[in-house]
Order: C-alpha cells, then sequence, then structure tokens
C-alpha cells in the first residue's frame, strides 16, 4: 500500500491486496450466483441513495435548497462509505485471516471479467443473432436509445462502453484502493452510484445531482488518463494495435467528450484500433451532436468489438502489473 494508508496486523500488504482483489474478479467475475441470495455492495448502496432521493429531493423545493440537499446526500453517502471501509480494514487486519473477507470485497467492487462478458454478448449477438439481439445487448450496458441503433452504432457503443468503464470500473476503483484502501474503494463506488443514479443534467436532477457529478468528475480525472495511457500501452501487444496513434488520438481528440474524463480511454481506445468513436447519438427524449474521435473507421462491426476486448484484456493485464511493480518497489 503506499504511505497513504498504513497497515498492521495480521494482514499482508496492501497493494498485494489489491493483486489478490483483481485477480479474483478476473477469475470469478460478478458472481451473480452469490447475489442471486445476498444484495451486492453496489445494490445496497443504490438502495440507500434512492431512499435519500426520494425524502430530500422533493419537486416544491426550490433550485437551491435542492442543491443544499444533494450536498448533504453526498456527504451522508461519502461518510458512511469511509466509516464501513475502515471498520472492515480494522477488523481485518485484528483477526487472523479477516484480510480474505476485504479481498473478496475489493473484488466486487472490480469488474473486469463482467465488463468483458457483457461487451462479448453485444459481439456475439450481432455475430449470430443479427441486429435486433445486439440493440437487446447493447441496451444492457448504455443508455443511449438502440432503436436508433444500425449495426456500426452498436458496435461503437459497446466499444466505447468498453473504454469508459475501464477508466470507471477497473482502473479507478484499484487506484483509490492502492491510495486510501477498503475505505478509497467505497468511496469511490459510491460518488460514481450517485453520479449514475442522480448526477443527470434535466429537471429533476439538474441541482440535486450537481455535487454528486461534481465530485465523481475529481476522483475520476487522474485515474481517466492514466487509463488512457495504459490502453496505449496495451496496443504495444495487443493484435494491430498502434500505442502511437492512441497517443495522439488521446491528446487530440479526448476533449471532443462531453465528460472531462471520458474522453481520454475512449480516445486511446478509438486510435489504437484505427476508429472513429462517439459522434452524434441519441438518448431516449434527447440528441446529443458529439463530435468524433479518431479519424479511422466508423462502419465498426463485431469484429472490432472482439478487437477491442483484446486490447481491453492487454490493458487489464497491465494495470494488474503496474499494482504489481509498485508493490515490488516499495518491499
Amino acid at each position: 500500500m503506499l504511505p497513504f494508508f498504513t497497515h498492521f496486523g495480521h494482514a499482508p500488504d496492501g497493494l498485494f491486496l489489491l493483486f489478490l482483489a483483481l485477480a479474483l474478479d478476473a477469475v470469478l467475475g460478478d458472481m451473480n450466483w452469490l447475489f442471486r441470495l445476498i444484495p451486492h455492495p453496489v445494490v445496497v448502496i443504490g438502495r440507500a441513495i434512492a431512499a435519500l432521493d426520494r425524502k430530500l429531493n422533493r419537486p416544491e423545493r426550490g433550485e437551491k435548497s435542492r442543491k443544499q440537499r444533494g450536498v448533504v446526500l453526498v456527504l451522508i453517502m461519502v461518510s458512511v462509505a469511509a466509516l464501513v471501509g475502515a471498520v472492515i480494514s480494522f477488523v481485518a487486519r485484528v483477526l487472523p485471516h479477516a484480510w480474505l473477507f476485504e479481498v473478496f470485497v475489493a473484488a466486487t467492487l472490480l469488474a473486469q471479467r463482467g465488463l468483458f462478458e457483457h461487451v462479448d454478448d453485444v459481439a456475439r449477438a450481432l455475430q449470430h443473432k443479427g441486429l435486433e439481439a445486439g440493440r437487446y445487448a447493447v441496451s444492457r450496458i448504455v443508455g443511449r436509445d438502440p432503436a436508433s441503433l444500425d449495426e456500426h452504432g452498436v458496435s461503437r457503443a459497446a466499444i466505447e462502453s468498453l473504454a469508459e468503464n475501464f477508466s470507471d470500473a477497473v482502473v479507478a476503483p484499484a487506484f483509490w484502493y492502492a491510495l486510501f484502501g477498503l475505505p478509497g474503494i467505497l468511496v469511490y463506488k459510491t460518488v460514481n452510484t450517485l453520479d449514475s443514479m442522480v448526477g443527470y443534467r434535466n429537471d429533476k436532477y439538474r441541482s440535486f445531482g450537481w455535487a454528486s457529478a461534481r465530485l465523481d468528475d475529481v476522483l475520476n480525472y487522474i485515474p481517466a488518463r492514466l487509463a488512457g495511457l495504459i490502453v496505449t500501452l496495451a496496443a504495444l501487444v495487443a493484435a494491430r494495435g498502434n500505442p502511437w496513434r492512441a497517443l495522439v488520438t488521446m491528446f487530440r481528440d479526448a476533449r471532443h467528450h462531453p465528460s472531462p474524463n471520458s474522453g481520454w480511454p475512449e480516445a486511446a481506445m478509438a486510435g489504437a484500433l484505427g476508429l472513429a468513436l462517439g459522434g452524434p447519438r441519441k438518448y431516449p427524449g434527447l440528441v446529443v451532436d458529439q463530435k468524433w474521435i479518431g479519424q479511422g473507421r466508423a462502419r465498426t462491426t463485431f469484429a472490432d468489438i472482439d478487437r477491442a476486448l483484446h486490447l481491453f484484456s492487454a490493458a487489464c493485464l497491465m494495470n494488474a502489473g503496474l499494482v504489481t511493480l509498485v508493490w515490488w518497489a516499495q518491499v
């Protein structure tokens, strides 16, 4: 573990625990068989957010009041997440072998295998079952209107989601665990869930979700750029990957994304694979005229999803390798 978080007692070093969590997630994935019996930690977080949303975000309140209550929501959720993480970490370091539970909790907050499988489902649906099946599969991982997507749009949406979530669901959780242990990763996932639930720019959440969206931007600022660099490095070993083009595209086109962070891994992946991602898109009730990211082909297919998955796998290995390298350097 980096010096920001001190370990003691019976547990191994925190970076070693992080490596084990990454390995466990890579092997077991979403563990749906288990979370049919008990609620997933993110589901628990989501239920708490939904309950506070109903209580605090009432339409009769003014915009200023709703913004203030949105700040209160963030403070409550972040404080509880940090406290729960600190308690689990303390117990894990006092009781023999209890650190295994911390590894398990951390693994549930990562999504390497789960993300791979969801995106692979889109490729296999397009390949074997056709456009409608592809639209259904991609609707499970993106928020845009799938009915407006042709085969190329479905493929691009899947690749964009893969790139963006490499940062949000792999690099960023690992980054915050490396700095602050279980409290760090729990706080990050809480803020990320807050943003996904209330961080919208519509009438209901524009004020109430302001604090959640801004804090999510802050927490993802470094991890998103790190994720882009890892994708660039992964292009060195991925089939037909182009690391130089990935680097150039990332620094040139990342700003074309409406998010201050998502464009970095997305642009790196577009450049590495020689694709054009982004572009105009349609969400339910909203059309976004986004600029293109990358100067390659926009007419993507399931074969390009497969190439993106190979690049993603290499990037996940490099992310784990980076954790191992930092751990080895401080031993």
